[in-house]
């Protein structure tokens, strides 16, 4: 089995449902549960760059970005890595 490699535009408008001050974190979670429902993984699974981090805590907690464009890959042994895909 290859690796696999995709490109996604996670949506995470769902984040704002959260207290403002918890927005960020929600967001993080929320690519998480993204990535393991397309890799069929648990989240304990995936492993999120320090690129990601920093777009998703760029504004502050209650401001993370409506969307983020993410590319991930899949490996053999099981584990998912994802990272801000260059635009």
């Amino acid at each position: 089995m290859a690796d696999i490699e995709r490109i996604y535009t996670i949506p995470l408008s769902d984040a704002r449902r959260a207290p403002r001050w918890k927005r960020a974190k929600s967001a993080s979670k929320k690519v998480r549960e993204f990535l393991a429902k397309h890799f069929k993984t648990d989240m304990t699974e995936i492993k999120l760059d320090k690129t990601i981090n920093e777009r998703l805590w760029e504004r502050g907690s209650m401001k993370p970005p409506l969307k983020l464009r993410v590319r991930a890959v899949k490996f053999e042994a099981g584990g998912v890595q994802a990272e801000l895909a260059q635009e």
